[in-house]
């Protein structure tokens, strides 16, 4: 019966899907499929959806009984990493696939930290190589930052119970050790509100006290990780953390306490580049196409956003005037890499302005991963290496792809 639905559904009546109207590189793409609406994501209401057979959104919809009951959705799709958006158990209940996009944009994340790192270093007036990463949750982001760490000659105490269990104990520590151990600490774990893995306001009053005088403490993965009053507390009697904050409890309605005592403040952006958003994208075409048994012609549109990486923006190489040496020099790093991305204009912006925190997400400029960046000429020895590890390539290189 199924089966016989989903035909009837597809070749009979014209199917229909609501869109987020800022997810990227999608417009046009059902088009020659299904009827297609697109709306705010967080305007999205009942009304939209009652005739609808799936959604594709962001984390600016919440999917639950109050929006889809009564309605024909049959698959939800959402173009981000986590899904605590989406009631999972009440969808599972009333027969409504869901599905999410896990690593699509873990590059951009960890080109994300990756620059947090140089700028924190910087101003802090440290070298990276030697300190100590604690890395809370090595899932897709978690790992990336891991290898980048090794990149930067940073020691690494990685703290995820579920892999923990699940691998043996020899590569994990204990959160209590990490806290105590770690010169930088960034946290990349679902939001979890209850069972043994919460991780809903992991960080509170507790996690900072236990935190070394001078700590560095990145949060790029959900906001209510983070107990925002406890911490504050803590602030204002100790002040001896560095905040930079990517992600925050209440968005878009931030705590202006929080953001002027944060080192550096950004509206939950780590995982905007360009490369992620169109993983993203590709990965939810690719589901809702296996969904509905639709098949796209060798000209439909869709055909290009699941195969074709070149709708993105190509940047032009960086000029290095650097041959590089041994060891590498981190300011050096920190030039190449700020050239790729500059969080400290996401941080000015954000200061200058943090009631438009929605709008600069939804009108965030384009950004590109490392892997799209040639240097020209590539630097040799010690500064080359880490460059090549990070994904920078030599001209080259692109010319020949």
């Amino acid at each position: 019966m199924a089966k016989l639905y989903l035909w009837f559904r597809t070749f009979i009546i014209r199917m229909k899907i609501v869109i987020d109207n800022k997810i990227p590189f999608i417009h046009g793409v059902f088009e020659p499929h299904a009827e297609v609406v697109y709306l705010p994501g967080g305007e999205i209401g009942r009304s939209d959806v009652e005739e609808a057979d799936c959604l594709i959104v962001r984390t600016r919809t919440r999917c639950n009984e109050h929006l889809l009951k009564g309605s024909r959705v049959q698959l939800i799709g959402t173009a981000t990493i986590g899904f605590d958006h989406l009631d999972t158990a009440w969808l599972s209940a009333n027969g409504i696939r869901w599905s999410n996009a896990p690593g699509c944009n873990s590059g951009s994340v960890a080109q994300y930290v990756t620059a947090a790192l140089l700028e924190m270093a910087d101003r802090q007036n440290f070298t990276l190589k030697g300190k100590t990463l604690g890395i809370i949750g090595v899932g897709n982001v978690g790992r990336k930052v891991e290898r980048i760490a090794g990149i930067l000659g940073m020691k690494v105490l990685l703290n995820d119970p579920p892999r923990e269990r699940a691998e043996g104990p020899d590569r994990f520590c204990q959160l209590a050790d990490l806290l105590k151990h770690s010169d930088i600490i960034t946290v990349h774990v679902p939001l979890n509100r209850e069972g043994p893995d919460q991780t809903h306001h992991l960080i509170d009053g507790a996690f900072i006290s236990g935190l070394k005088p001078g700590t560095v403490l990145i949060n790029s993965s959900r906001g209510e990780v983070v107990n925002e009053q406890q911490v504050l507390k803590e602030m204002r009697e100790l002040r001896k953390v560095h905040l930079v904050l990517d992600v925050w409890e209440n968005e878009p309605e931030i705590n202006p306490e929080l953001l002027n005592l944060a080192a550096i403040a950004t509206p939950h952006i780590a995982g905007y580049s360009q490369d992620g958003k169109l993983n993203a994208t590709r990965i939810m075409v690719g589901k809702v196409f296996s969904h509905f048994r639709l098949s796209p012609g060798l000209t439909d549109p869709a055909m290009l956003v699941m195969s074709l990486p070149d709708q993105l923006l190509i940047p032009s190489a960086i000029q290095s005037s650097l041959p590089g040496g041994e060891p590498a020099r981190q300011s050096e790093l920190q030039s190449f890499v700020k050239a790729t991305y500059d969080i400290v204009s996401d941080d000015r912006r954000l200061r200058e302005s943090h009631g438009t925190f929605e709008k600069q997400r939804n009108n965030y400029p384009v950004r590109r991963e490392f892997n799209a960046w040639a240097i020209d000429p590539f630097p040799e020895k010690e500064t080359g290496r880490v460059l090549a590890g990070l994904g920078f390539k030599k001209v080259s290189d692109t010319k020949s792809t």
